[in-house]
């Protein structure tokens, strides 16, 4: 199982860190160990500097190679939730140096998924879903606003990856991210409905 993820895929976050809007999808793939176990997400000893980034998910029912944008909603039949926690710190450092980003986003526990739900339940050309940190809101999001829709990340990843089932896409997230601090309350929500709840060790 692959953990596929796009990175700027929101104009507004890009901009929020300084990064320029990119024309094609940003990829970035973590491990199948960073996927968080339960619902207590503790601090790692090498950041000081840990970010929240809510993204929606998207789950591969069905795999495939090069696949066409007209044919990729056939590929997925369910959506998440997901936290990408991302070492700042680390990842600007890496950065910097020209590095890979593997240290700073791959890192085990760094992969929050909620439970999936059938996408037939939802209008998935403008789905809200928001973070709260401790009861306030801190990232609101409308997959209306991504810069690649869905099916064109799918299409876009299948020319480099083989997709297989099972496979997860964390597809981007809005602006707002931020910094987690010991006993921080995560809470997120897919159309007014709570999917999530981590608390930070």
């Amino acid at each position: 199982m692959k953990i596929i993820c796009i990175g700027r895929n929101y104009t507004e976050h890009a901009k929020e860190l300084g990064n320029e809007v990119p024309e094609k999808p940003v990829i970035f793939i973590k491990p199948d160990t960073a996927i968080l176990k339960g619902n207590d997400f503790y601090i790692p000893e090498f950041s000081q500097d840990i970010h929240y980034e809510l993204e929606v998910v998207l789950k591969i029912a069905k795999g495939g190679k090069y696949i066409r944008r007209e044919n990729a909603g056939k590929h997925y039949q369910e959506i998440a939730l997901g936290i990408d926690f991302t070492a700042r710190d680390l990842q600007s450092e890496l950065k910097s140096k020209g590095l890979p980003w593997e240290l700073a986003k791959g890192f085990d526990g760094s992969a929050v998924v909620s439970p999936f739900f059938d996408k037939t339940k939802f209008n998935l050309s403008s789905l809200n879903f928001q973070l709260q940190k401790n009861k306030t809101p801190v990232q609101d999001g409308n997959t209306g606003n991504m810069l690649f829709s869905f099916d064109e990340i799918i299409a876009f990843v299948s020319q480099y990856f083989t997709l297989r089932v099972g496979d997860l896409i964390f597809t981007g997230t809005p602006k707002g991210v931020g910094r987690v601090e010991e006993n921080d309350v995560l809470e997120a929500y897919l159309d007014s409905c709570k999917v999530l709840d981590i608390r930070i060790m």
